[in-house]
């Protein structure tokens, strides 16, 4: 039984990308959203789970990987399709209204590919190489259900939603390191610590002001930062 925990754990993950899919469908994004918070909760436990069992397994990495598709490629993806089935068009898109919206599932594929490199590359133990995938998952949704007035405010934000995607996209398999919010020592002068309370601090004041829509600031916050120490550091 044991040695089962962390699965279960994870299915609890694919499972709760699966429900925030479907509220996408129906177009309740606050919903889907919700769904992949949960997910993400569970994706934090199954690996922490296996680590404190000693039960780590090959079949436990290749479905946390599907899980975390499902959670943060699918349900993120299925959130942009339908936003894209309600938004106004430019004259010179309107016959490709029924074309256009399949393209949000690139991210999908995105995040799958994402997730195949991470699990052959040995260099993201303390950081990452490229945007996670529940970083991504959360920009989205959080910026559909906190600035719905923005995104559907003229024809041409499908534009720019199509081009920010493709940026994430790129992010997603970049080589460009994003620092993760993992501490091996707690000492607020230990190299490193400086910048990671600093951000927890700046991410809970953004959240107490703006809330939900304050998910998707924190996430390009947390982007401008990483980009902001690699050039320092080279």
């Amino acid at each position: 039984m044991k040695r089962n925990i962390p699965n279960i754990i994870t299915s609890c993950n694919l499972v709760s990308g699966c429900i925030a899919t479907c509220y996408a469908f129906y177009g309740n994004a606050s919903l889907a959203l919700l769904w992949i918070v949960i997910g993400a909760v569970f994706d934090f436990f199954d690996g922490m789970s296996a680590r404190l069992l000693n039960v780590s397994s090959p079949i436990g990495k290749e479905l946390d990987s599907l899980a975390d598709d499902v959670t943060f490629g699918v349900a993120p993806a299925t959130i942009l399709f339908y936003e894209f089935t309600v938004m106004d068009y430019p004259e010179f898109l309107e016959p490709f209204r029924n074309i256009v919206p399949f393209a949000a599932y690139i991210l999908a594929a995105f995040s799958a590919l994402r997730l195949a490199k991470f699990n052959l590359d040995e260099r993201q133990s303390m950081g990452f190489i490229g945007l996670p995938t529940p970083a991504n998952a959360l920009f989205w949704g959080a910026l559909v259900v906190g600035y719905p007035n923005i995104l559907e405010s003229n024809h041409y934000m499908i534009l720019v939603l199509l081009a920010l995607m493709l940026v994430s996209c790129w992010l997603l398999i970049s080589e460009v390191p994003m620092f993760a919010l993992k501490f091996k020592h707690w000492g607020i002068s230990y190299p490193g610590n400086p910048v990671k309370y600093g951000f927890i601090a700046f991410s809970a004041c953004v959240l107490m002001v703006w809330q939900v829509a304050g998910i998707a600031v924190v996430i390009l916050a947390y982007i401008l930062v990483s980009v902001i120490l690699d050039a320092i550091k080279k």
